[in-house]
């Protein structure tokens, strides 16, 4: 399993979950974040969630295609 890290924006508290799949790298684009998160292959610290705009703060983890990706300010 792979991991890697995304920072926050200084000026915003947050990254919403198909942002920050986007930031990693992990998918090219909006759409495609909304089918993997839809389809329930994405897990926010630990647990699947389906919801796009899930906001995660520093410290939180997502995880997809066998890649771990925590974020952080």
């Amino acid at each position: 399993m792979n991991s890697t890290v995304i920072k926050i924006r200084e000026d915003e508290e947050y990254i919403k979950l198909g942002q920050a799949l986007k930031k990693a790298g992990l998918v090219s684009s909006g759409v495609e974040a909304k089918i993997v998160i839809n389809d329930g292959l994405v897990k926010v610290n630990g647990e699947v969630d389906t919801r796009r705009g899930k906001k995660l703060y520093s410290g939180d983890t997502f995880e997809y295609n066998d890649t771990v990706v925590k974020v952080e300010e």
